[in-house]
């Protein structure tokens, strides 16, 4: 498949090669863990062990790597698996990192209770300044960590900057690119060296799977990165990228439509009393607007906000709510609501990455918009 095609074809075509057997027009599902040998050493396709290589998996990742513009892509059992692969082919012990002061509680957690365990040493800085960056560096930084927009503040980095940075200092970019999505937003073209995905929300979009991608363009790092996946073992089993591939083939479609939903639900909860202050990089007032606009499609289906009233009237926000279904995750066709606090960020309490007590984030789905609308009306009071 050309990387000339447009994004959406790439989306329904890469990788997705007709079954040579059948004609199939859909990948099947290879549900096997080993493969027949023609003798000692004669691999069909290269194909021995299924942790090592599987060919439901290899569809998936060959489309990720073709929607992200690199030359490999590379599948998880979940986000936090393609994390734990990352650290541990691009870090030894004593190495440091540059994190962002807003980010996903898990990726935190990871950084703070797993890898600092292993002598892996990290500062917080606000990524979205590039000086703040520049003064995290230390002679041991090996990589500087960046979502775009990100979780929960939907803070918006310049990855074109801070990539700058990084060459400067001999460290490599990671941008967690989940947020976006590669159909809004694709940073190894503007000079990220590895895109981290949890593939559970948008590109799997329908809340039934959970996995994980890296995607790169260096062919070394590529290597080595697919050593430990093999090596580590935390792969994406064949019926996870047969949902993840299938999720894809509407990624597209469906980003549009979480954009302008959210779009709508943003203005709403601009102009309601109850409501603060507004979080999306769609809004002209956001200080990362204008740099969003450069690096992205469309601003995406995530929306936070604050609520009057503090902590407990944010948490009946949530109680209240009908059609937007009170739960974490995110990216799935249908709405969903939490209270990062007390839920997905709750591991970073009482650290740099505390986010405020009167959050509510929004996960804006593909419903009708005007039906959004009305429940967090009914749900605000």
């Amino acid at each position: 498949m050309s990387d000339q095609h447009s994004f959406e074809t790439l989306a329904i075509h890469a990788g997705n090669t007709a079954d040579p057997l059948t004609g199939a027009v859909v990948p099947p599902i290879y549900q096997v863990s080993t493969y027949k040998q023609d003798g000692v050493g004669g691999l069909r396709g290269g194909y021995e062990y299924s942790r090592s290589a599987n060919p439901t998996r290899t569809a998936l990742e060959e489309n990720l790597a073709a929607l992200e513009g690199g030359r490999r892509g590379l599948a998880f059992a979940s986000g936090l698996a393609a994390e734990d692969c990352l650290l541990r082919t691009l870090l030894t012990p004593g190495d440091h990192v540059v994190i962002p002061n807003d980010a996903y509680g898990g990726t935190f957690r990871l950084f703070a209770k797993v890898a600092s365990r292993w002598g892996v040493e990290f500062s917080v800085a606000d990524t979205s300044d590039v000086a703040a960056v520049r003064a995290a560096i230390q002679p041991r930084t090996k990589a500087i960590w960046v979502e775009t927009p990100s979780n929960p503040l939907l803070g918006i980095t310049d990855i074109a900057a801070i990539a700058g940075v990084a060459r400067s200092a001999g460290a490599r970019l990671v941008v967690d690119n989940t947020f976006a999505s590669p159909y809004l937003q694709q940073p190894l073209a503007l000079g990220a060296d590895v895109v981290v995905h949890s593939t559970t929300k948008y590109m799997g979009g329908h809340s039934d799977v959970v996995g994980g991608a890296l995607i790169v363009n260096d062919p070394e790092l590529s290597e080595e990165l697919a050593y430990h996946q093999n090596a580590m073992g935390a792969v994406a089993g064949p019926f996870d990228a047969w949902l993840v591939l299938r999720g894809i083939k509407t990624l597209a479609v469906r980003m549009d439509r979480h954009s302008e939903n959210a779009t709508k639900v943003a203005d709403l909860l601009t102009r309601h009393p109850k409501v603060t202050h507004v979080l999306y990089p769609g809004l002209p007032e956001h200080q990362g607007h204008e740099i969003a606009a450069k690096q992205m499609k469309a601003f995406g289906g995530m929306v936070s906000f604050r609520v009057a009233g503090g902590e407990e009237a944010a948490v009946e926000v949530c109680n209240r709510a009908k059609l937007f279904t009170l739960g974490e995750s995110l990216g799935g066709v249908e709405s969903l609501l939490e209270h990062p606090g007390r839920m997905t960020h709750a591991s970073a309490a009482g650290s740099p990455l505390e986010v405020p007590a009167d959050l509510v984030r929004l996960s804006v789905g593909i419903e009708n918009g005007d039906d959004l609308l009305a429940d967090l009306t009914q749900a605000l009071g």
